[in-house]
């Protein structure tokens, strides 16, 4: 019992350090003179909801959220502000939640999330500039690798977790240490959420 323990541990182990890796948590394409903005925040690197990176906690999902899917199609999003667990946050027409990436930089033309990433968070798309309700971050988007607008709020791009599956759930939160939910204003909310 022990040994099978200790063997899904190591499984468990091995497979998040591999999908960090693939996610921006290995080495190499990391500047280290520069801060993410989860550090210039006093963020914890902590990986508080568990998993790896992409948040997938060790299980998988072959459905996707229908919050999300929607979104993805590309039509004009709304952003708006909901309060959940005594914070106002940011959150699309439909209340789906959205997030930043720590591992993104502020201002860049890309998105660091890739890959396997893009499938457990994927990239809020709007394809003209979002209608906006109590929100006063600025708004702006960079492009995906498909050619689409992903909304960036102060020059940081913002996802969907696949795993929330309904309006005002943030299960997201804190995934891996360096997911996050947006206040209204485009700061990085990183305190719990209750």
């Amino acid at each position: 019992m022990n040994k099978r323990a200790a063997l899904v541990l190591a499984a468990f182990t091995a497979a998040s350090s591999l999908a960090l890796a693939g996610c921006g948590g290995g080495s190499g394409g990391s500047t280290s003179g520069s801060s993410s903005p989860a550090s210039s925040s006093g963020a914890s690197s902590s990986a508080a909801g568990g998993g790896d990176a992409y948040g997938s906690g060790g299980s998988s999902s072959s459905g996707s959220s229908s919050g999300s899917a929607s979104a993805q199609a590309g039509g004009e999003v709304e952003l708006k502000t909901s309060t959940v667990g005594g914070q106002k946050i940011i959150v699309d027409e439909k209340g789906m939640t959205v997030y930043y990436y720590t591992r993104d930089n502020k201002g860049a033309t890309v998105s660091a999330c890739t890959g396997g990433c893009i499938t457990l968070w994927p990239p809020v798309i709007s394809s003209e500039s979002p209608k906006l309700d109590g929100v006063t971050a600025t708004v702006g988007s960079i492009k995906t690798p498909d050619g689409k607008n992903q909304v960036t709020l102060n020059g940081m791009p913002i996802y969907y977790y696949q795993k929330d599956t309904g309006p005002g759930q943030v299960t997201g939160q804190a995934v891996a240490g360096v997911w996050y939910v947006v206040g209204a204003d485009g700061t990085m909310i990183t305190s719990a959420l209750k």
